[in-house]
């Protein structure tokens, strides 16, 4: 009887993309949130079962990768892509527990613009996911993702810059400040750990496309 080998792998997609969508329902939530259409307790819930799911979904790539023979890309560029996929959703959870645990009051419209800028950035993530198992295909679409990430992380730059400089110049308390300064600081962290995925999946696209 002739040796085969085995097909490879499809499911690691699968976990990409489940988990990219939890990414884009955490980010809604955190804007519901920063608008106020959402309370504390329920945003706090969601995010905190949304973080387990896509642990799970974690904890489920490293064991299959840990088992299948052939994966339809590296083992290392799936274990890099989920893990910085995962720490965009870990982001957003850091971020509402310090906005609700520091009680720095209601949200300037800047920061309101920001969160937004965030979530937009993390539907491109989501998009650009999408296109991987037909990257060979689609890889000018996932170009076109991964710049668009780099436009909102500049355009979230500037929103910060702007942001920081009315903090500065219009809050006289100091603490109200370091907490603000904080809460934003965690925005800005989404947007960059974003680029890194763009740029990942950029590398991914001129091995494999």
């Amino acid at each position: 009887m002739p040796f085969r080998l085995k097909p490879k792998e499809e499911k690691f997609f699968e976990f990409m993309d489940n988990h990219a969508e939890l990414c884009v329902e955490a980010a809604d939530v955190m804007v519901d949130s920063v608008n106020g259409k959402t309370s504390q307790e329920k945003a706090l819930s969601l995010i905190d079962e949304l973080g387990n799911k896509a642990n799970k979904i974690v904890e489920a790539t490293e064991s299959k990768l840990h088992k299948t023979f052939i994966a339809p890309l590296d083992r290392e560029d799936i274990h890099v892509l989920i893990e910085i996929q995962n720490e965009i959703l870990n982001s957003i959870g850091d971020f509402l527990h310090k906005f609700y645990k520091y009680d720095p009051g209601e949200p300037s419209e800047g920061i309101v613009l920001m969160a937004k800028n965030v979530r937009d950035c993390v539907k491109q993530v989501n998009k650009a996911i999408n296109e991987v198992p037909n990257m060979k295909k689609n890889y000018l679409k996932i170009e076109a993702r991964t710049n668009k990430i780099k436009q909102l992380e500049a355009l979230g730059d500037e929103l910060y810059r702007d942001e920081m400089v009315k903090l500065f110049c219009n809050t006289p308390d100091a603490i109200q400040i370091l907490k603000w300064k904080e809460i934003m600081t965690e925005l800005e962290k989404m947007l960059d750990t974003c680029v890194v995925l763009a740029d990942s999946l950029k590398r991914v696209v001129l091995k494999y496309a």
